[in-house]
């Protein structure tokens, strides 16, 4: 990785080190201890201040639980999260609390999400009471301000979420999201439920609201699409490691892992004369609680060697040339 503060690539607001996150198995008549759900392994990554960086991968590799841990809503079981170069995982209550208004999350489900029981002015005005934010009268104008700038009415304020659709919920979850003024906002799935046409105007969204506000995004899907469209550059996640990470053209124009072929060459193309997949996985990803030797992903991978089954993979440069920008975990590489 390259120096945080290197002038070419801009500077690194968000790090995790050498990121591990396990999940104690308990059985027995006793509920004793019988082993771990290794949901994310060994995970280093940058985020650059003002880009997006898309997080990929099947449902189950340890996406989700990854940007839960890196905001601390899950606690890790080793590494270091820095946030502006502190470890937010060694802070104590009332520093952390200082840190949570400036990375938000923007969450899958638009409906669990939101408490049905408080009116939408309620519910994003909850952040400002929780940080003390303002008067009542600021917060009211605060509130109203981020509804319009969702593109909602503040003549809805007094409604309840399940008077409006899914994508009209997903806008009053970004306006949450936003209410603190955060730096970072961390988005997962946020546009997996809702319709195709309406996917576009959320992301149109996000998108304007990153350049207005200077936001920092952390993108969450699976959908591959979706990740070229708003991501500058893609990290993919595989059984709770990250097999490759770059740049989103060069990921998409010449991806090195097998896995990342896999997915791309996965999508349906409305082109019958186009010639069919080259990579076709079989099975289901490995157990997360007992993992394969060496690179998890040799079960399933057309290319295996012998060295595949034995030796880890380490997150290193594509080529010579390319000292940073592209990076994979593959032996054949």
């Amino acid at each position: 990785m390259k120096d945080a503060l290197d002038p070419e690539n801009g500077k690194f607001i968000l790090r995790v080190n050498s990121l591990v996150k396990h999940y104690p198995l308990r059985g027995g008549i006793l509920s004793r201890k019988i082993g771990y759900v290794k949901a994310v392994q060994d995970v280093s990554l940058d985020i650059r201040e003002g880009e997006t960086l898309g997080l990929v991968g099947e449902s189950g590799c340890g996406k989700s639980t990854l940007a839960r841990t890196m905001i601390l809503l899950e606690k890790p079981t080793s590494g270091n999260i820095l946030f502006e170069g502190k470890d937010i995982a060694s802070l104590s209550s009332k520093e952390l609390f200082q840190v949570r208004r400036k990375i938000q999350m923007i969450f899958q489900d638009p409906y669990s999400s939101l408490n049905p029981r408080m009116t939408i002015g309620e519910i994003i005005r909850d952040p400002l009471i929780v940080h003390k934010t303002g008067s009542r009268k600021e917060q009211e104008e605060k509130v109203a301000s981020l509804l319009i700038r969702v593109g909602l009415s503040p003549d809805m304020m007094d409604r309840y979420p399940h008077e409006f659709s899914g994508g009209q919920r997903q806008r009053i979850g970004i306006a949450r999201a936003l209410a603190l003024d955060p730096q970072i906002l961390i988005a997962d799935e946020p546009v997996s439920s809702l319709d195709v046409s309406v996917q576009s105007q959320a992301l149109n969204l996000l998108t304007e609201l990153q350049k207005d506000m200077e936001l920092t995004y952390l993108f969450i899907s699976h959908d591959l699409s979706v990740v070229e469209y708003i991501s500058d550059r893609i990290a993919v996640m595989y059984l709770g490691r990250i097999v490759e990470m770059g740049d989103t053209k060069e990921i998409f124009e010449n991806p090195a892992h097998p896995y990342t072929r896999a997915l791309m060459e996965a999508v349906p193309v409305p082109d019958p004369k186009r010639g069919g997949r080259k990579i076709i996985l079989k099975g289901e990803p490995p157990s997360a609680i007992h993992p394969p030797s060496g690179c998890a992903f040799h079960p399933r991978c057309p290319f295996v060697i012998p060295e595949c089954r034995k030796q880890l993979p380490l997150l290193e440069p594509f080529s010579p040339r390319n000292t940073s920008s592209h990076l994979v975990a593959c032996i054949r590489k």
